[in-house]
């Protein structure tokens, strides 16, 4: 299970598909490079992440399909609701990623979009496998498990 963030740490949008579809192998918290009228709408609460991901092109991270709603506010200096946000990372971190990305075969998933204690946007991303159709149900299976044992522990404990 994943630790709980501080109480002072706000989530935005988080991918819940993201654990049952990918085996996470490992975890790195990023900043992210957004526009005025970006960060008004996340803190808002207005953004999607379940069918985004991460790249790595030319050295850089990207977070890719992203959807953060635009903010009515700002009618001429708007933003694009999908467009290609950069990621900042130590390049140390980013190599490290391409490499598993390119010779493991891995994916980079965004888990979460949240504000910190300082109130800075960070992204949690998640260096994952793809599960197949049988991990799936045995995670299913473990998650129907620990429903269950929870039942019974606080009808009969």
């Amino acid at each position: 299970m994943a630790k709980k963030p501080p109480s002072n740490v706000r989530t935005v949008a988080e991918n819940r598909k993201a654990r049952y579809n990918y085996a996470i192998e490992s975890d790195l918290e990023c900043g992210i490079v957004l526009e005025g009228s970006e960060v008004k709408s996340l803190r808002q609460g207005h953004a999607q992440i379940t069918e985004s991901y991460a790249e790595v092109k030319d050295g850089e991270l990207w977070l890719v399909n992203a959807h953060i709603e635009s903010y009515d506010k700002a009618k001429t200096f708007g933003h694009e609701e999908r467009r290609r946000r950069k990621l900042l990372a130590s390049r140390r971190e980013i190599a490290k990623l391409w490499q598993g990305t390119a010779r493991e075969g891995m994916t980079l998933v965004p888990l979460a979009l949240y504000f910190n204690a300082r109130g800075i946007a960070k992204v949690k991303i998640g260096v994952a496998k793809g599960k197949k159709l049988a991990d799936k149900r045995e995670t299913e299976k473990q998650r129907d498990w620990n429903r269950q044992k929870q039942r019974l522990l606080r009808d009969h404990g």
